[in-house]
This record gives structure tokens, C-alpha cells and sequence, in this order.
């Protein structure tokens, strides 16, 4: 299967305890479809970068491995209009 589609995320957590940090770490680097994990000062708590086959598969990933993790407070998905600059 293609992942052409790609997905930018921002995401935070309800608290930043180490249990709910690392639960949410793992399960995200465990997904076949996330290709950058980064987490950030202030908010959101985290940027997400995932590649999918198309819009019904990344509604899939959200529904069945993002949204089933514990304490997560707000996903906000951004879907880029043109890629200006690339680096290399």
C-alpha cells in the first residue's frame, strides 16, 4: 500500500506525567504510519508527521491508534495546500 498522503498533526496531552508521556510515545513510534514525532515546548505538547495510503486510511489511523491512546486532550490535523521548500 501507497502512503502519499501525508498528514501534518499537533496534539496535546491532559497531563504530563511520565506514565501518560511514555504510554503515548510508545504506542506513536510503534505505528508503521507516523514518520516524525516531536515533542515541543509549550503547546502543543506534540508535532506529528504521518503518511497514509489516502483521507479513509488516515481517518482509520486516527480512529483506531491515535484516539484510543489514554489522556489525549486535543488532535488538531493539518493537510498541506503546496510544499514551498523541502529540505534535503
Amino acid at each position: 500500500m501507497g502512503r502519499s498522503f501525508e498528514v501534518l498533526i499537533d496534539l496535546s496531552l491532559e497531563a504530563q506525567d511520565a506514565e501518560t508521556v511514555e504510554r503515548f510515545e510508545e504506542a506513536l513510534t510503534q505505528a508503521e504510519e507516523v514518520r516524525e514525532l516531536r515533542r515541543l515546548f509549550g503547546t502543543p505538547d506534540y508535532f506529528v508527521r504521518v503518511a497514509v495510503a489516502d483521507l479513509p486510511a488516515y481517518e482509520a489511523f486516527l480512529s483506531r491508534q491515535v484516539m484510543t491512546i489514554p489522556r489525549i486532550k486535543n488532535v488538531t490535523s493539518h493537510f498541506t495546500m503546496k510544499t514551498v521548500k523541502q529540505g534535503p
